[in-house]
């Protein structure tokens, strides 16, 4: 939990709502963290930087849970960082992303014939991902690899429900428009 040891390095002394809100803010961490990685990995191409998304989104949810009327939407505003971040980091990383291709290692594996057609799959499904709109990938991936209701996505996204179902719509749509153009 290196969100604490940021925010402990900040403290002099922990007065008892200080500490009311660690634990708060640790049992969240406990409970969803392996899921916003996930979530940020998707939006990112780098796992550490999926990490340290995940860790500053912590660390600014422990600065603004007193803020938080609602306790039961701290994950809701802890996936919404970490979408904004990860938004952020894409359009910051774009040049450095360019330089670290030329080290990838492109020479391909020797796998399976079947693993391989599941990555290669996987991977038209990803390209086509990103081709979609930032509102659009959010929905879906929320949606569909999240599994979450309309309600956590309008509640993530700060949207109404039926922009929800639109979104999700459309970039179903857009999806499979891209799938069969690559197919």
């Amino acid at each position: 939990m290196l969100w604490l040891a940021v925010v402990a390095a900040e403290k002099t002394s922990w007065s008892v709502e200080d500490l009311a809100r660690r634990d708060f803010v640790a049992a969240i961490y406990r409970d969803h963290s392996p899921s916003l990685v996930r979530l940020a990995r998707l939006f990112t191409d780098d796992r550490a930087g999926a990490e340290d998304i995940v860790q500053e989104a912590f660390i600014r949810l422990f600065h603004a849970v007193e803020r938080i009327q609602d306790q039961d939407k701290s994950v809701a505003y802890l996936r919404s960082i970490v979408l904004n971040l990860a938004r952020d980091q894409n359009r910051r990383g774009l040049m450095s992303l360019r330089h670290q291709d030329a080290m990838i290692d492109r020479r391909t594996p020797e796998v399976p014939d079947e693993h391989l057609a599941r990555t290669e799959s996987q991977a038209e499904v990803m390209d086509a991902l990103n081709r979609l709109s930032d509102r659009q990938r959010a929905c879906l991936v929320l949606r569909f690899y999240l599994e979450l209701s309309e309600r956590e996505i309008a509640d993530t996204l700060g949207i109404s429900p039926n922009s929800v179902k639109t979104h999700c719509r459309r970039g179903m749509d857009a999806l499979a428009e891209c799938l069969e153009a690559a197919g």
